[in-house]
């Protein structure tokens, strides 16, 4: 059977387009920047350290971690005004900004202490809270000073610590650059004045900024705002989603795809029954044809991938692909029917059934289509699970936190309980967490790495694929690799 081909450009947004979206609507503005993500309309509550993306692009707008991140992904000053790393690359010693917190107390390198350990412990439980584990120790310093010792290594750390779910709080409060108040229609996000964000005085300063006004939206919703002209930037597009972006003729200069690094592939969830042996588990990865898989949506430059840890990541990390990766399509696909066709006919010959939980949208709709197929070819029956199945494989979709090997391996980490798992590549991780130099720590993850592969406890696809639709006279948007768009430079006011 040929692949069956998709259009992502259609009639689908134009019968969106007439929907009234009651109550959803925000009156145009010169001196307002509105923003939709495509998410829920909790999204936006901001509560705890467990938060979506519009959580930790609110957070990251309203409470400055150590050193936060730019619009292109680069790692600026923050509360941290410089800092200096150890030769060993063991010690981070940062100097904090001469200014204070919302109630009025100076920052110090005591409270930021304490409001960085206490994040830490709320973190526990979470994959940022294991790649934390790299800390061995917080010491508050003279007056204005902190150093944080690692236990090992780590090229990539003040990329973990600019994480917007490390946003530091006294009494609740953040310190900016924006502040946040509750609106009819979402949220409103100030700037806050100069001073307060760490900079000289300015006289009207103000001229510069405009305000931001949030939304968390479905998809739908959020498009068909931003085709009618009453959003100006939509944020957490995906691959879910992205038969969504075509607003018609709004669409050219619109679309921004990033490059993003992260994981995109089938986490399994079942050890039982077909899925019970690696082997097996094996032939369901060899039968995917990812050169094809994302044809349908037309995106130019994304690649395939076969290996856990991508070969693009900023540690050196080497790419571990599994022994089958040279063969052909054909002859993948012929070693894997054969292994599954044994287990049938030493089973009764029962039909081969595997259900797979993928998010709702029209882009699911298409992969689905695709896996099917491809599965299909190896005798197995590819079913969405609903709300009363129990899936056997389940779409991961996640952006990168920093590029290190550590990062990826710790989102299989048996502790989360997202699915299979091995408790051998958790001991080499936190053996990495402990070792004392460079080749040590890329040994120990190269070897958790592999344990992994050979469990094929999740089956690689590739990147991720994260859009955003942005209007024409939006400052303060560039593409990056973290898929992180901080909400502070889109206030800036066009020239």
């Amino acid at each position: 059977m040929l692949r069956q081909r998709f259009s992502i450009f259609g009639g689908f947004i134009a019968a969106l387009a007439s929907l009234a979206l009651a109550g959803c609507s925000f009156a145009p503005d010169d001196d307002v920047t509105k923003v939709a993500f495509i998410g829920s309309e909790n999204d936006l509550a901001d509560r705890g350290v467990r938060l979506s993306a519009a959580g930790q692009h609110l957070r990251g707008a309203t409470a400055e971690g150590l050193v936060a991140l730019d619009a292109t992904g680069a790692v600026v000053p923050a509360l941290a005004e410089r800092w200096i790393v150890t030769d060993d690359g063991l010690s981070y010693i940062f100097r904090l900004r001469n200014s204070d917190w919302p109630d009025g107390a100076k920052i110090t390198g005591e409270n930021v202490k304490a409001s960085l350990g206490g994040l830490i412990q709320q973190l526990d439980g979470t994959s940022l809270g294991l790649d934390l584990a790299v800390i061995k120790e917080i010491r508050a310093m003279t007056g204005r000073v902190i150093e944080i010792r690692l236990n090992s290594p780590m090229p990539q750390f003040l990329q973990l610590i600019a994480q917007p779910e490390l946003g530091l709080r006294r009494t609740g409060q953040g310190n900016g650059p924006m502040v946040r108040e509750s609106a009819e229609n979402g949220l409103v996000l100030s700037v806050l004045p100069p001073a307060r964000r760490g900079m000289p005085e300015m006289e009207n300063w103000q001229r510069q900024f405009r305000e931001i006004q949030l939304l968390s939206l479905p998809a739908p919703e959020a498009t068909s705002l931003f085709e009618q002209g009453e959003v100006d930037v939509v944020l957490n597009g995906r691959l879910a989603t992205l038969p969504l972006a075509d607003t018609g003729p709004l669409t050219r200069g619109t679309i921004r795809l990033d490059a993003v690094s992260g994981l995109l592939g089938l986490q399994v969830l079942n050890g039982r029954g077909v899925l019970a042996d690696a082997k097996r588990r094996e032939a369901i990865a060899m039968a995917i044809d990812r050169d094809t898989l994302l044809q349908p949506f037309n995106i130019g430059g994304w690649l395939p991938n076969t290996a856990i840890v991508p070969d693009d990541t900023l540690d050196g990390s080497a790419n571990i692909a599994p022994g089958w990766n040279e063969l052909t399509l054909e002859q993948r696909q012929s070693f894997a029917r054969g292994r599954l066709l044994a287990w049938q006919s030493a089973n009764g010959g029962q039909e081969i059934k595997l259900t797979i939980d993928l998010p709702p949208g029209p882009g699911s709709d298409i992969l689905f289509a695709q896996l099917s197929e491809d599965l299909a070819a190896v005798s197995v029956t590819l079913e969405r699970a609903t709300a009363d199945t129990r899936a056997d494989l389940r779409l991961v979709d996640r952006l990168a936190r920093y590029s290190d090997a550590r990062w990826f391996l710790n989102q299989f980490n048996c502790t989360l309980n997202r699915g299979l798992c091995s408790k051998e590549a958790d001991a080499l991780v936190r053996s990495a967490n402990s070792a004392d130099d460079a080749d040590s720590v890329a040994e120990a993850l190269s070897e958790a790495e592999q344990l992994l592969l050979d469990d094929n406890v999740y089956i690689p696809i590739g990147a991720p694929i994260r859009w955003s639709l942005i209007r024409g006279g939006v400052e303060g948007f560039s593409e990056n690799r973290w898929g992180l768009h901080p909400l502070f430079p889109l206030a800036t006011r066009p020239i």
